[in-house]
């Protein structure tokens, strides 16, 4: 990576056209979130972070990490009833898609627990901080316990990648399947993983294409990077995972079998809360919101 002070001004992306287009869809999607929301772009040693705020300034911090080849607006159908009661953090994971810009390679879990921690201190939220991440946001909120669990309070893994079980043979095929330039194999891709949100009629269709347009959009606008895969915790990093936890999973997970997840953190990890969730997949956030959002406040609350 070059100085960054010798970055070119469209960096992250491929081109200032580049830029300028993903950024107005971008923009045209943040249209969708709720008010009153406070934005921020947090300066860190790795680069600045775009982080969406919500909820009363007293509330309790609950911050939000979401998927790969995302962003913080994964969290669209959550983020009112999650900061009803809580201060959420959405932040736009500094390595991805978004408007956080990176100013270093990433090539291992510390560097984005350290990322993570010096933002968590830069944005002042002390030492009761409630971390939830989505897939490959999840597999971040695992390693983030690991590393500084004295810093949470609780933490919420929804179908983390990796973490539990290794991703699926199918789910490896599929994902490498859409680094071919055609939008075609990336709405392949997500009709398969959010199959639950495409049999969700029509606007269950219309949101499945809006996420195919981002994902193509992206993957066509930002400088490729490699990706630090989602590593599997073995038996004891999960036996010293004190930190109370609740995981989360759809009933027709694709990236790896439900039950088989489960069963294992029964194993090896009996102290963390398991839901299996009816009627979703990998979109279990999307379809089943309102019970994803009951067990999550229930979890935090009790």
């Amino acid at each position: 990576m070059k100085n960054p002070s010798l970055l070119k001004a469209h960096h992250p992306f491929r081109s200032a056209k580049a830029s300028e287009k993903f950024l107005r869809f971008y923009d045209q999607q943040s249209e969708k979130w709720p008010a009153p929301s406070e934005s921020r772009m947090v300066e860190t040693s790795s680069g600045q972070t775009f982080v969406r705020i919500n909820g009363p300034a007293a509330a309790p911090p609950l911050v939000l990490l979401h998927g790969v080849s995302g962003n913080s607006l994964q969290w669209l159908p959550n983020i009112k009833a999650l900061s009803q009661s809580f201060r959420t953090y959405a932040l736009d994971n500094i390595y991805d898609y978004g408007r956080s810009v990176y100013t270093k390679p990433f090539t291992s879990a510390d560097d984005f627990v350290n990322w993570l921690d010096e933002l968590f201190s830069t944005l002042d939220l002390g030492q009761d901080i409630n971390l939830m991440g989505l897939s490959y946001g999840g597999w971040l909120t695992a390693q983030y316990a690991l590393h500084f669990p004295k810093r949470l309070n609780k933490i919420i893994l929804i179908a983390p990648a990796g973490t539990v079980l290794p991703l699926s043979f199918k789910w490896v095929v599929r994902a490498i399947l859409c680094a071919i330039p055609r939008r075609r194999f990336t709405r392949s891709f997500m009709l398969w993983l959010l199959h639950d949100l495409a049999e969700q009629g029509p606007s269950g269709r219309a949101s499945l294409e809006r996420f195919v347009d981002e994902a193509y959009l992206a993957s066509r606008s930002f400088k490729p990077k490699r990706l630090v895969n989602p590593a599997v915790l073995n038996d004891e990093q999960w036996g010293r995972m004190k930190v109370p936890a609740l995981f989360m999973v759809g009933e027709n997970e694709k990236i790896y079998p439900a039950k088989k997840v489960i069963e294992r953190l029964h194993q090896v990890a009996p102290q963390i809360k398991t839901e299996l969730i009816p009627g979703a997949g990998h979109d279990l956030t999307f379809v089943q919101a309102e019970m994803v959002h009951q067990k999550i406040l229930s979890f935090l609350n009790d």
